[in-house]
């Protein structure tokens, strides 16, 4: 009987559906490029979108529930392998589910013509679908440790629904919007921070560092609560002082949770170094929140809201795309100078967009943010798409 590692290279249908990182990276980081352009030029009125959505709303829900869930499922299904010693979903199983995420994408722009209710059905199937899957994978494996993962899924395919039935209903809670994000933020708290202090350590240790990331312990769980906490709080009531309190909490927790990384010692290899950097706006993001509550004269709530899907979604989404892609394709872990200028354009877009919030020149930055982020996302298409689409090195 053959090894799962001959079956997974015995595998000859098409290359692009080899490995769920393949279409799903390539795509979403293309779809998330020009979902950018397309809402520019819709704001500008340029153009006119075929969506019951606004042009505001129709590009928040794509940045949440268009880009994360791609990469989502590009790293899970990658990643899950790993855990449970199963063979990937690759193939007509791969395919079919990236067809999915396409047809939601479809759906979200053309949603006047097809009615609310099927674009809805559309769109959140994609998480269903890919829960499902997941789940399947963890439960045969008897991996049921990883199974916390679906917690996230289903936290987005529920926040997807709700900012369907706001759209459709005209109300301007943003409650879909607001777990979104926090399921994200959230993701990023428990799947970042075990790989940011791993690959750190891994690093360091090939160069016989003094000091070590501190390892996981009691102090994470306790931080990993506190920014539950305060997620749900700022889901719930974000203009709160309770909530402004439970944000400072979780803005010490997760700095210095940060901080026990060791990521001023990477500065030598950027592609180790983004991912502390794209970690740092999660507190930075918690401590927006804080001021947003207390000084809202000073800065807008969008500061606080960009940080964290700009800066921690935005960066971190990049960094785990483009080392994946590097690791998975057979090249060295290394950033080259191509690769550091996409790090270095994400980063400018979200300050940039945090500067806007703060009423700092906004078309100017606005401008310069919007640019930057095709710059970061578009870039990867173009640096990384040749190796996504050709066989291992």
């Amino acid at each position: 009987m053959a090894t799962s590692a001959q079956q997974i290279r015995a595998y000859d249908g098409p290359l692009l559906f080899s490995y769920g990182f393949r279409p799903f990276f390539l795509l979403g980081a293309a779809w998330s490029a020009t979902a950018v352009v397309v809402f520019i030029l819709a704001l500008g009125g340029s153009i006119s979108l075929p969506s019951t959505f606004t042009p505001v709303a129709w590009h928040t829900h794509e940045m949440i529930y268009g880009l994360v869930p791609a990469v989502v499922a590009g790293f899970l299904l990658t990643a899950v392998p790993n855990w449970t010693g199963r063979l990937p979903v690759v193939g007509v199983r791969l395919a079919l589910l990236f067809g999915l995420w396409v047809c939601g994408r479809i759906a979200l722009l053309v949603s006047a013509q097809i009615g609310p209710l099927i674009t809805a059905v559309i769109d959140v199937a994609f998480l269903v679908a890919l829960g499902a899957v997941i789940a399947r994978e963890i439960i045969a494996a008897g991996n049921t440790r990883n199974l916390k993962v679906l917690a996230v899924i289903t936290l987005l395919a529920v926040g997807n629904a709700v900012s369907h039935v706001e759209a459709y209903s005209g109300t301007a809670g943003n409650y879909g919007v607001r777990i979104g994000i926090a399921g994200t933020i959230l993701l990023i708290n428990l799947i970042g921070g075990r790989i940011v202090p791993s690959f750190t350590r891994n690093w360091l240790a090939k160069r016989s560092s003094p000091a070590m990331p501190e390892p996981f312990g009691r102090f994470d769980v306790a931080a990993t609560l506190v920014t539950i906490a305060a997620l749900a709080s700022w889901v719930s009531r974000p203009n709160l002082p309770v909530t402004a309190a439970l944000a400072l909490g979780a803005m010490a927790a997760t700095g210095w949770r940060l901080a026990r990384w060791s990521g001023h010692r990477t500065t030598a290899e950027p592609l180790v170094l983004v991912l502390h950097i794209a970690f740092s706006f999660v507190p930075i993001g918690f401590g927006l929140v804080a001021l947003s509550v207390f000084s809202p004269s000073l800065m807008a709530a969008s500061g606080a809201v960009h940080a964290w899907t700009v800066g921690a979604i935005g960066l971190m989404t990049l960094a785990v795309m483009t080392r994946a892609s590097l690791g998975h394709t057979g090249q060295p872990l290394v950033a080259t100078s191509k690769t550091t200028v996409l790090f270095c354009a994400v980063a400018v877009a979200a300050l940039t967009r945090i500067g806007v919030a703060f009423g700092l020149w906004p078309d100017i930055l606005l401008g310069i943010s919007a640019a930057a982020w095709v710059l970061g996302f578009g870039g990867f298409v173009v640096v990384y798409g040749p190796s996504l689409s050709r066989a291992r090195v």
